[in-house]
């Protein structure tokens, strides 16, 4: 499941994680809990150099229960502290540094391997559908209008406004989608879904039908 902040990847993934007894992976969790290492670090993040001397160092554990997401670094338990401004304002810088990405994807990959045997995993972020596991059986993009993004994100969070949000998270798109290593595209054969005029159950259900579909 891809797509940019706010189409409702991670409500919707642990949903249809929940109806098909699944694992669930948000490797999004996974360039913030590194970049939160970064920022208590006092790594500078505007130089890709350092952030890529360092981007082996810190270790990180995922829970892959739909129902209890959440990702530690160094034993520490990051789940919150991963979401707030300072995380988000600079994730995108982090995430676009080459050997981080090399160092996550070859983790995800691993965490996607010990799920087969178990059922399976429905894994969400930017890049899965064409660099992390170009061949899963079922691809999803989800997209939303640049309102409806930001206003669900202004619900989640405290002392911001739907404005600031757009602002926000066009920079983002911006930066996502035109990165050299692994940009934010959809896969050539991922199933565009557009999510503004849906309730979180329509693309639940949705994703469920296509599933059984193409499953």
């Amino acid at each position: 499941m891809d797509g940019p902040s706010g189409s409702g990847k991670s409500s919707a993934s642990r949903g249809v994680a929940r109806a098909l007894s699944l694992r669930y992976l948000d490797t999004g969790a996974m360039y913030r809990a590194v970049t939160w290492w970064m920022l208590q670090r006092d790594v500078d993040l505007a130089d890709p150099s350092a952030i890529a001397a360092l981007a082996d160092e810190p270790a990180l554990a995922m829970s892959t229960d739909p129902d209890a997401p959440g990702v530690t670094v160094d034993g520490t338990d990051v789940t919150g502290p991963i979401r707030g401004q300072d995380v988000t304002g600079a994730v995108s810088a982090v995430s676009a540094v080459p050997e981080v990405r090399r160092r996550l994807v070859a983790l995800q990959r691993e965490i996607i391997a010990e799920s087969l045997p178990g059922g399976g995993i429905v894994v969400e972020g930017r890049d899965i559908g064409t660099v992390v596991a170009p061949d899963a059986a079922v691809k999803i993009y989800l997209t939303a209008s640049a309102e409806a993004r930001a206003q669900r994100r202004t619900a989640e969070l405290d002392g911001t406004t739907v404005e600031a949000q757009k602002a926000d998270m066009a920079r983002r798109d911006r930066l996502d989608s035109t990165r050299k290593a692994d940009p934010l595209t959809p896969a050539a054969d991922a199933i565009e879904l557009d999510t503004t005029p849906l309730t979180l159950d329509d693309v639940i259900a949705e994703v469920l039908r296509l599933v059984k579909e193409r499953a």
